[in-house]
Formats: C-alpha cells, structure tokens, sequence
C-alpha cells in the first residue's frame, strides 16, 4: 500500500489540533513535517517539527522533501482548517498513479459563514507559471519526481517565500500536472472579500520583496523551458502612413450612463502640444449611455461617437472598431469609461515616453479609488516589478500590466485585440513585448474606480475561473511562440556559423 507524509503549517488557532489529529487517524499517512516558527511542541511519534519563517521557505521544502521516504507528499499549503472526504486521500494517490503525475490536485468545497459552496478547481497547463495558481489548499507531490526535479535543477535554500513555488514549476517540467476534477475536501475560507479586492494583492508595495523573489524563480523557469527572451529588441517598423491626429483617447463603453461624461471629460481637459482627439466605441448601450454621448459629441467635435454594426464585440471587439476608424491617431490611449485620467498632463506624459524612445507601446500607473474618487488601499499601483531588461518575461508570471496604457496604431492595426471583454489588453500587450520595447510611468496618472459596478467587482467562481482560464491559455500560446522564435535564432546561429569560412 502506498504511503503519505503530509506538510502542515503550524496556527495557534483550535483548528490546528483538529486537522493534525484528522491526518494521525490515517493509516495510509506515516508522517507529519508541521513547519512552525518556534511555537509548535511535538504532540505524537509520527510528527517532525520543522523550524522555519515561512512553509514556502526554500530551506524548509528541500529539507522536507529530502527528509521524505514516503511515495507522496501532501503539502498542506495555507493554514486553514480542512476536512477530507471519505477516502480523499486513497483517491488523491490513486488518481496521481494511475496518472503518473508529479503534482496533483483537486477541487474542493468552501465553507463561508455557515454555507457550503463547491469550488472547482481549474486545469493546470504551461501557461499556467503564474504564482498566484490556485491549487487549493491540498498538493500532492509524487515524492521521486520532487527529489529528481531538486537534484537536476538544484535547491534554493536561500528562497523566503518563493521555496514552494520554485518547487512545483521545476515538477512541471517533464512531469503531468492533473486536475482531479472532483471534491475531495472542504476548506473552511477564512478570507471572504470579494474578487475585486483580492485582485490588487500582489501589486501591494509591502509585498514586493516577495514578488521579487517570485520573479528570479519565473525566470529561471523560462529559461529551462527555453521560454526566456534576452533584451534585445526588433525596431518599430516605420510607416508612411498620415494620422488624422498624433494621439487618440479611445474608450470601449457600455451601459455607463454614471460615469461616461465625467471620463469623456477628463479626456477632453487634456492640454497637449499635439493634436488628439478621443474616440468612444459604444456598444448599443441601453441606459442613457447612448444619448449623453450624442450630446457631449455636439458641444466637442474632438470626440468622435461610434456605435459599430455588429452586436457580438466585446471589449478587445471595441477597440478594433475605434483603432480601425479613420479617426483613429498614431498612438491609441486607453480610458476605460468608469475611469479617469488624473491629471490635464496624462496625455502628454504617454505620448512624451513614445518620443523617447523605440517603444511599442507604453504603461503608465494609477491610483485605486472608490466611486467618489477617495482613494483606497492598495492606493498607487505602479507595478515595479517591471524592468526594461526583464518585464517580458516576467509579464508572464503576473496577471495584468497596469494603466493607462497606450499603443503604436500601426502595430495594432496588424495585430488586432482578441474579442473577449477580459484580459484582451494583457494579450495585446504580451504579443508587442515579444519583440518590442515598452516603456513605463511609475508615477499615478490616472484613476482607477473600485465600485460596484465594475465588471470584476464580485465575480462567482465560474466567472473567475473562465478568467484565470483565459489568460492562462494566453500565456501558453505565448510560452509556445517564444519558444519557438528561440529555436528559430538558434538553427539561423548554426546555420551562420556553418556558411562561415572558418567553420568550412
């Protein structure tokens, strides 16, 4: 019969002792590595203290993954209360050998203030590097395949919060991921916001030593799967083609009678040294929408008011009418139509950073702020852990880029946004960074409202998943094109040095 270890993160909370003592009564599990900070006391002959600040320490997982002489490893990886269904884990080890799995996992139920609701898990896949993967609280390592994967890629004990992270990607090269896709246990949630306010946490300034370590380990990750792009850049192509202004504001809408004229505004107060006008796509609005643009167009012949044909466009739909239209500027810059720009330089700044510099495109910051425009936490998101050397490859790790962001016309009429109304940007913007550079504003310029309507401000869980799906599947592609552009630059180096005389 085969055999568990299980990792379990130490709490003060009563929980704890419960969970332990869950995990002691089965047979099949001969050990329990429970990582503690100094506050756990050795309860019973099968448990093993493990002293470390955090469970995703690297020292703690190459220590425990060494240490183990089971055929799997269950990490327990959050402290949270967990109660397995009847023969969860004789399931859990038969799906993953059948499978021939490096890591499994599965979907689960949540328990939120009394009420149960299923969680279904979503398929693991390559484009799936992001360490913000949602496996639940139950992984389940085929004990060789972590050992193998350790010995070959080497551990990073000197990791602080990226050790377990680092771990599962070095399993997922050359070993299957499964998603079991049944509910195996019930996990009592202990954070109960809502989608809209979890979504910044990563983007939090407290966090970012631990996004940086994330990063070092995504990267590492590329370049063994030969995913990684070095900094060197293709140029823009030039184009002799005349623009009917150098900047155009473009703003997808639909059914934002609340907010439209206040963002159409905050375009319109732009002062620039250029010429720009602002386009509104919008998209049969039902509520007004439609009749406030009408009016705001006649009193401002800048702005240019466009209901397409079609009735079937989402979001990235939208802004291939406004970037196709003959009104479209050399540079197309984003105003979502509940947002703001901050400032009357907002305009100025973005199109100021494409004269620098060869860029693509450019990403400014913003500041997160309720429906009356008093910020609130996480306050300016800025994403720093872009750099021009390394943003490329680690765009793949994150789940969005920032705000506003503005684009060479040229290059998005060839290339085209997906039409989806979800992560269309974060395609279009991973395609450009392929091949060429993005430039960046740290400071705020513009206002980004958290309210209740926003599309994402309280998704369902099928909702989030068809998200983290989609934009999982976007990294794949990706990951599948630059691996082979790099295997195309390496057979032309070997063909070059071939036809050399030196090599003849």
């Amino acid at each position: 019969m085969s055999s568990i270890s299980v990792v379990l993160p130490y709490s003060p909370s009563p929980y704890f002792e419960s969970v332990l003592k869950q995990f002691l009564s089965i047979p099949l599990v001969r050990k329990i590595f429970v990582v503690h900070a100094g506050g756990f006391a050795k309860a019973h002959p099968n448990c093993e203290g493990v002293l470390s600040g955090a469970l995703t320490a690297g020292g703690a997982i190459s220590r425990i993954v060494a240490r183990t002489d089971t055929e799997f490893l269950l990490v327990v990886n959050q402290p949270c209360e967990i109660r397995l269904e009847r023969g969860a884990l004789e399931r859990f080890i038969r799906f993953a050998g059948q499978s021939g799995a490096g890591l499994a996992y599965s979907s689960y139920c949540e328990l939120k203030q009394g009420g149960s609701q299923e969680h279904p898990a979503i398929d693991y896949q390559l484009g799936s590097i992001r360490d913000s993967f949602n496996f639940g609280p139950l992984m389940l390592f085929t004990t060789a395949a972590a050992k193998e994967a350790l010995a070959e890629y080497g551990a990073r004990e000197e990791l602080r919060w990226a050790g377990l992270y680092d771990l599962r990607l070095k399993v997922s090269v050359g070993n299957v991921v499964p998603h079991i896709p049944e509910t195996l246990y019930t996990k009592c949630e202990a954070d109960l916001r809502l989608s809209g306010e979890k979504q910044f946490d990563y983007v939090d300034p407290r966090n970012r030593p631990i996004q940086r370590e994330m990063e070092i380990v995504a990267t590492d990750h590329l370049k063994r799967i030969g995913a990684y792009l070095p900094p060197v850049f293709k140029k823009v192509p030039q184009t002799d083609v005349e623009y009917p202004a150098e900047a155009s504001v473009v703003i997808p809408v639909h059914n934002r009678a609340r907010t439209i004229a206040e963002a159409v505004r905050s375009a319109v107060r732009q002062r620039a040294d250029f010429s720009f006008n602002i386009i509104a796509v919008d998209n049969h609005s039902t509520d007004g929408t439609t009749e406030i643009l009408r009016d705001l167009a006649r009193s401002c012949p800048d702005l240019k008011h466009l209901v397409p044909a079609r009735q079937d466009l989402g979001i990235g739909g939208l802004w291939n009418e406004a970037v196709s239209s003959e009104h479209c500027g050399r540079y197309a810059v984003q105003l979502d139509s509940d947002d703001l720009y901050s400032g009357e330089d907002t305009l100025r700044s973005m199109v100021g950073v494409f004269r620098e510099d060869d860029y693509a495109m450019v990403i400014g910051s913003y500041r997160v702020v309720d429906v009356d425009l008093n910020a609130i936490p996480p306050g300016v998101v800025d994403h720093r852990e872009w750099t021009p050397d390394n943003g490329r490859n680690n765009a793949l790790r994150v789940n969005g880029l920032g705000a506003p962001r503005g684009f060479q016309t040229s290059l998005l009429r060839k290339l085209g946004f997906p039409n989806v109304s979800y992560g269309e940007d974060y395609a279009v913007s991973l395609r450009l960074s392929r091949d060429y550079k993005v430039g960046r504003i740290f400071e705020p310029l513009y206002l980004c409202r958290r309210w209740e309507g926003n599309t994402d401000a309280a998704l369902t869980i099928e909702q989030t998943n068809d998200n983290e799906l989609y934009k999982d599947r976007v990294r794949t592609c990706e990951i599948l094109a630059r691996q082979r552009q790099n295997r195309l630059a390496g057979m032309r180096a070997i063909a070059a040095v071939e036809r050399s005389p030196i090599f003849c």
